[in-house]
């Protein structure tokens, strides 16, 4: 979400159409955008199962600032001066990982929960054999990914909007971002699974883009965090 109430608003309201039986998110509420705290309530509302992220530890002083670059940090330090008692305490109350109904999540990946981004086929083998789940569910990257393991292989790539998948086997999926997506599409991005039927289907929702973008700029976060929301980067 990384504080972008429209998007994640947005992919509510879509979620909210498909009747599902429960929604995870995978960390990195807040961060970036303008409204950490409103993002905070809304996951706490309606996620039943949330991580927490490297965005939201370096906001709570869990994590040191210094390991983000220079528009990051500043964004960072914005949103822990902006955050309420009632979003510290809910961020604080999260683990990078869990375990559930025959998926394993994580908010980076298996062998480094926090950090470790899931991009190349090595880093993906690395978390496939320290998981067992038939689903492993990894965010952190920003891009939408579908992955599957077989013989030792990894196959799969970036898995665009409107992507669907037979969840045969041994998958490592990422959904992509709701609030910052990084694989040039700026839409908002999310996963909707079906362990029953064993398939997913990758989501992308349209937002007010200009909204967030308009409140980024008032709050005086960091110019280039509100321009790369129109381009998915």
């Amino acid at each position: 979400m990384h504080g972008n109430r429209h998007a994640l608003e947005a992919v509510l309201a879509e979620i909210g159409a498909e009747s599902v039986d429960a929604v995870w998110c995978l960390g990195d509420t807040v961060g970036y955008g303008p409204q950490p705290n409103e993002c905070c309530r809304l996951v706490r509302e309606h996620a039943d199962l949330c991580l927490v992220g490297n965005h939201d530890l370096v906001a709570l002083g869990a994590l040191a600032v210094s390991d983000f670059n220079e528009e990051a940090a500043e964004a960072a330090i914005w949103t822990s001066e902006t955050l309420t008692d009632e979003s510290r305490a809910f961020l604080r109350s999260l683990e990078p990982r869990a375990t559930v109904d025959g998926a394993e999540l994580f908010h980076a990946s298996a062998r480094d929960p926090i950090w470790e981004y899931v991009l190349s086929e090595d880093v993906a083998r690395a978390t496939f054999e320290l998981t067992r789940a038939p689903l492993v569910l990894v965010g952190h990257s920003h891009v939408a990914l579908a992955l599957t393991f077989h013989r030792q292989e990894v196959s799969g790539g970036v898995a665009r909007g409107g992507t669907n998948i037979e969840l045969a086997g041994r998958w490592l999926v990422n959904p992509g971002s709701v609030g910052q997506p990084r694989d040039g599409d700026p839409r908002a991005a999310w996963l909707l699974a079906d362990l029953d039927r064993a398939s997913a289907a990758f989501r992308r929702v349209p937002y007010p883009i200009e909204r967030t973008q308009s409140e980024m700029v008032d709050a005086g976060l960091p110019p280039l965090l509100a321009a790369r929301l129109a381009v998915g980067e």
